[in-house]
C-alpha cells in the first residue's frame, strides 16, 4: 500500500493553492464541529440530512422527517463533505493536500473549484446509476479527489512523489506508479473485490469525471503526460 506525503512538484501559475487548502479546511472543520469528530448520533444526523441517498435522488423513498429538507440535487455535493471517521477523513485530505495544488496551478482557482464539483458530482452520479434504488446514504470526499488523482496522472506522470510503503518506509516512485496502481487497485476491486461499505465506482466515476475535465479545463498551453516537469524552472508566477 502506498501512502502519499509530498511531491517534488512546484507551482508554475500561481503562488498558492487556495482553492485546494480551502477545501481541506472546510472538511476538517464540518467533521470537528458539526459531525462532532465522528460522534455516532452527530454523524448519523449529518447523514440523514445532507449524505447522497440514491433512493431518495430517483424518488424511489423519501427522505425521513428529520432532515434538513435540502433540495435532493443539492445532496451530489453536500455528501462529499461529509466523512464517516477520522480515518476516512485524513485518507481522502492527505491525497488532496499532496496533489490538488499542482491541479489548481493547471486550471486556476475559480476553474478548479468548477473541476472539484464536477468531479463530486460525477462520482456521485456513478454510485446512483450503479444502485439506484438504494437505501444507504454515500458521504466522502473520494469522488472528487479521485479526480483529482485523474488529472493528476494525466498532467505529471513521471513527477516524483514520495510515499510511505506499507506505512512504514519513505520512497520515492514517480505519478503513474503510485496513482496508477491506485487506478488498478480500483478496478480490481470493481471485478473481483468482496462486498464491503466502500463505493468503489464512486471512484471510478470521479477519475472518468476529473479525466475529461482537465481536458477543458487546463490553461492554454499546460501540457499532458510532462517528461519531468519537477525539474523545470518555473516562469513567473501570476496569480
Amino acid at each position: 500500500m502506498f501512502v502519499p506525503f509530498h511531491d517534488r512538484n512546484p507551482l508554475r501559475h500561481i503562488r498558492h493553492a487556495y482553492v485546494t487548502r480551502a477545501i481541506v479546511v472546510v472538511n476538517v472543520l464540518i467533521f470537528l464541529f458539526y459531525q462532532h469528530a465522528g460522534a455516532e448520533d452527530a454523524t448519523l444526523a449529518s447523514v440523514v440530512s445532507f449524505g447522497l441517498i440514491p433512493s431518495t435522488l430517483t424518488g424511489v423513498h423519501i427522505r425521513p422527517d428529520t432532515a434538513f429538507g435540502l433540495a435532493e440535487p443539492l445532496t451530489l455535493v453536500t455528501y462529499s463533505f461529509l466523512h464517516a471517521d477520522f480515518w476516512h477523513l485524513a485518507g481522502n485530505m492527505l491525497f488532496l493536500w499532496v496533489l490538488g495544488d499542482n491541479v489548481e496551478d493547471a486550471t486556476g482557482h475559480l476553474r478548479f473549484v468548477l473541476f472539484y464539483l464536477l468531479c463530486v458530482v460525477g462520482g456521485g452520479l456513478a454510485h446512483v446509476f450503479a444502485l439506484p434504488g438504494s437505501d444507504a446514504a454515500l458521504i466522502g470526499a473520494s469522488g472528487g479527489v479521485a479526480g483529482v488523482i485523474a488529472a493528476y496522472l494525466l498532467l505529471h506522470p513521471r513527477v516524483r512523489i514520495w510515499v510511505l510503503l506499507l506505512f512504514r518506509f519513505p520512497l520515492p516512485l514517480p505519478t503513474f506508479v503510485v496513482l496508477g496502481f491506485w487506478v488498478l487497485w480500483q478496478i480490481w476491486m470493481i471485478a473481483f473485490g468482496p462486498a464491503d461499505d466502500v463505493s468503489w465506482v464512486t471512484h471510478m466515476g470521479g477519475l472518468a469525471t476529473g479525466a475529461l475535465a482537465i481536458l477543458v479545463l487546463k490553461r492554454r498551453g499546460v501540457p499532458l503526460f510532462a517528461r519531468d516537469d519537477a525539474l523545470v524552472v518555473p516562469p513567473a508566477v501570476v496569480d
